[in-house]
């Protein structure tokens, strides 16, 4: 197998040989045919999120077939396409997993983090961590749809069920989630980088009702906010933009530190929370939804031994929707 291997933080990726490997028990192998590049990826190369398995193949948004089965796998065959998502793992038995919050669980392994991910031809995985995905939509399309899509959904839902939704960061994950909301009939707020006019204009064309800079407010109070992007300074000025009784979501793994603001903000029962991670039933609920809702995802597309140059373009905003690297 050859993969794209991460050997210290904030080094490029590098192209390797190496042995195939074979599934273990409760594990399959997936001949990978496409992964979403994710900002979290570049969290991981960056070096901001801690204790990293090193060396590491990066890549959570995995859309591949299963051409190895390991023992005591059961409901998954030789050949279904299926995609793997950020959380690879959970324990089983500590007390979040037996809350049914496996999302929060104490011991578990993350997809291209803590376990190697999908910028390889091929990767293992946790049988059940794997979601049959059918035969409906193209690998590429549907390579965002495992992270941007179920990060975007299980914030989506977290925010309530307000009919004005304001999105900060207009990227991947903003750009599914928006055509889900306008599909239940909320109307989106769509708020980019200042001056980010092609931004502004994609999220228009997507069904956003409004689309202007960070530093705007919003034409009218919005029920609920969710920020995608990883800039705590957001924090305040979404706080600012939601009713009394509204809700602001954070998206993100990881954002930059949040800064002061006034009580005055947060008063009047405004609400601040953040999302971790998902569970198994969000993918199990959205990629369901998914097809109903009739979600295009846009994507640009890179070869494999190209994913420095894609993680070049995703930091440096020169795409709109998704890259996803083909094998």
């Amino acid at each position: 197998m050859r993969a794209m291997v991460l050997n210290r933080p904030g080094a490029a990726l590098e192209w390797t040989e190496l042995a195939d490997r074979q599934p273990g028990p409760g594990e399959i192998r997936v001949a990978v045919a496409a992964c979403g590049v994710c900002r979290t990826d570049l969290h991981v190369l960056d070096g901001e999120l801690p204790d990293p398995k090193l060396p590491i193949i990066p890549g959570h948004e995995i859309v591949g077939r299963i051409d190895a089965v390991g023992a005591g796998v059961e409901g998954l065959r030789l050949g279904e396409r299926v995609g793997i998502p950020w959380l690879g793992h959970t324990c089983g038995v500590c007390p979040y997993c037996i809350g049914r919050q496996e999302n929060l669980c104490d011991r578990p392994l993350f997809t291209g983090y803590t376990r190697d991910g999908g910028f390889a031809t091929a990767a293992i995985a946790d049988a059940r961590f794997a979601f049959p995905l059918g035969e409906v939509g193209s690998d590429v399309a549907l390579a965002p749809l495992l992270c941007a899509g179920l990060i975007g959904w299980r914030s989506l839902v977290i925010a309530g069920e307000g009919k004005s939704l304001g999105l900060y960061g207009f990227g991947a994950a903003a750009h599914i989630v928006a055509q889900v909301a306008a599909w239940q009939g909320r109307s989106v707020f769509a708020f980019t980088r200042p001056g980010d006019l092609t931004t502004q204009a994609f999220a228009r064309r997507l069904g956003a009702t409004w689309a202007g800079g960070s530093d705007e407010m919003s034409p009218e109070p919005l029920d609920a906010a969710i920020i995608f992007a990883t800039v705590g300074d957001l924090v305040p000025l979404a706080l600012k933009a939601v009713r009394k009784g509204g809700r602001v979501v954070c998206a993100g793994i990881h954002m930059s530190d949040i800064p002061g603001f006034p009580y005055r903000l947060l008063w009047e029962e405004r609400q601040l929370v953040s999302v971790a991670n998902l569970t198994r039933q969000d993918g199990i609920d959205f990629l369901a939804l998914a097809p109903e809702i009739g979600i295009v995802t846009q994507t640009t597309p890179y070869p494999l031994n190209q994913a420095n140059q894609a993680l070049a373009d995703l930091r440096a905003g020169r795409f709109e929707g998704a890259a996803v690297l083909v094998c």
